[in-house]
């Protein structure tokens, strides 16, 4: 069992040895502190594990084991910003807890985590309180001592560790007076890294920045994958953990890479991105079952909240609840399982693989502008013929599956222009906005489209219960009104894109 706890801190140090001699300046009076309360010294033994190649460290994650103090056990800390992580506890014992290796599976994978230095803390510990007496922020003096082979460190550190509920600002007010006592910001983003540093240890490699080597093709779209690549390393412990919104995201980062994959076939061989793309796909299905009804329940609830009460006939909310239990049942266990399935590390590990070795093509040493250019220009036109197409369609079903398919040309079209701002500047971002208001007017129509067909398939089981189908027929008569009003929206929406796009022609 893993606990989790939002940790907001800033850590400091003693800018010169006389500072350190001083010791911590005395806080009362700073911001809301009326007193410091000590808390005692405790003894801290704390072992950090990471892959033989740091893979931890290079993203900022840490993982130990820890004894001492009143939170003795694994302690797995992930970034959330800077001075800002999520620590996820479970319990003591002498192997890596389950629950901590699923969160970091996605940069793991099949590697082991071993011992790689052991710190040794003597903290003294106190409560910052304001005049109620309420704690504030915990402060930590600790003198710590490295180990790491043959090799040791030492060195004192300064922690201010917010309270659950504290306003954040206490920090800025604590550095202001640490400052004028001698104390900076750590450097060091944790003590792992300082103690890999001062132990003489390699710097572990940080994962590359988003910004692209050269001003070629290739260099821009290599930054643009592995921008996304990182995204969907970074969501999988999110998923697993059922953050807000980390599902959706995750989903997209898939959908990026593919579109990107197709939209950049001149520049990265298909024959070598073809098969992880399928891959994509496979993921971001077994991902999107529980997230698709998600979002087709809070559709249906919201047009039923705007019904008058005249028009809400028999048990519609009770039958609604029953519907959603029984298409969600098993959808998140599906996802996990996906997520721990062997296919799920095959496809990083291909990602992986493609990207430290890209199958670039001749187009790939192109200037980025022009032949970006001509990618962007090839989506958006491709675009323009499936709406001409749907357009040219009496109203029915062809013409929402062919609107269904512009809107799929239309994401590919957005992701295009938006992978293009670096190279191309204002003209793509106008672009990527004037066609994302075509994705979300088809996006809405779509959407539209599969709450009829769960509409009438509630109002056939309300009526073979013996329950009034009345209600239900309301909504799927709303419904038809809205995609007759987004189909007549489409030509004007369409229609705005025009002048981004020869602005991005030049």
């Amino acid at each position: 069992m893993a606990d989790t706890k939002r940790e907001i801190e800033r850590k400091f140090e003693f800018r010169t040895t006389k500072a350190g001699r001083r010791g911590v300046p005395d806080l009362r009076g700073t911001d809301a502190i009326a007193s410091v309360a000590d808390q005692g010294t405790v003894e801290l033994d704390a072992v950090y594990y990471d892959t033989p190649d740091q893979r931890l460290a290079a993203d900022g994650l840490t993982l130990r084991r820890r004894t001492g103090g009143k939170d003795a056990g694994w302690h797995l800390k992930l970034p959330v910003s800077p001075g800002v992580r999520d620590e996820v506890t479970a319990p003591l014992g002498d192997t890596v807890p389950d629950a901590l290796t699923a969160l970091l599976r996605s940069r793991v994978r099949d590697t082991p985590l071993e011992p790689q230095v052991r710190l040794l803390s003597s903290r003294k510990v106190s409560h910052l309180l304001d005049a109620d007496g309420a704690v504030l922020a915990e402060l930590s003096t600790d003198a710590v001592r490295a180990e790491r082979a043959q090799a040791t460190a030492a060195w004192t550190e300064v922690e201010v560790e917010l309270a659950d509920g504290a306003d954040p600002a206490l920090l800025d007010a604590v550095e202001k007076t640490f400052r004028k006592a001698g104390l900076r910001v750590s450097d060091a983003p944790s003590k792992l890294a300082r103690a890999l540093t001062e132990t003489g240890g390699e710097p572990p490699a940080r994962t590359a920045g988003p910004g692209p080597a050269e001003d070629t093709a290739g260099a821009h779209v290599l930054a643009y994958l592995r921008e996304q690549r990182d995204v969907l390393v970074a969501q999988d412990p999110a998923v697993r953990r059922g953050l807000p919104d980390s599902v959706h995201q995750m989903r997209i980062a898939t959908r990026r890479l593919r579109s990107a994959f197709k939209t950049h076939r001149r520049i990265l061989d298909p024959a070598e991105t073809g098969p992880v793309g399928e891959e994509l796909r496979w993921l971001a299905a077994e991902l999107g079952v529980d997230r698709d009804q998600e979002v087709l329940l809070e559709r249906i609830q919201t047009h039923l909240d705007e019904l008058p009460r005249t028009l809400v006939l028999g048990p519609v909310r009770g039958r609604l609840k029953i519907w959603n239990a029984a298409r969600r049942t098993g959808s998140r266990r599906a996802a996990l399982a996906a997520l721990d399935s062997t296919r799920h590390v095959a496809l990083l590990d291909a990602l992986d693989a493609l990207l430290a070795d890209p199958p670039l093509l001749k187009a790939a040493a192109r200037p980025a502008a022009a032949a970006l250019t001509a990618a962007v220009l090839g989506d958006y036109e491709r675009l323009a013929g499936r709406i001409g197409a749907a357009l040219s369609l009496d109203p029915g079903q062809g013409r929402d599956l062919a609107l269904h398919e512009a809107r799929k040309a239309a994401k590919r079209a957005r992701y295009a222009a938006e992978a293009a701002v670096p190279a191309l500047g204002k003209p793509a971002r106008k672009l990527a906005k004037a066609v994302k208001a075509v994705q979300t007017l088809l996006g809405d129509h779509q959407d539209g489209v599969v709450a009829r067909e769960a509409l009438r398939a509630l109002g056939v089981q309300a009526a073979g219960a013996g329950e009034s189908a009345f209600t239900w027929g309301v909504l799927y008569a709303r419904e038809e009104a809205l995609a007759e009003r987004r189909e007549r929206e489409l030509p004007e929406v369409w229609a705005a894109t025009a002048g981004p796009a020869a602005a991005v022609r030049g």
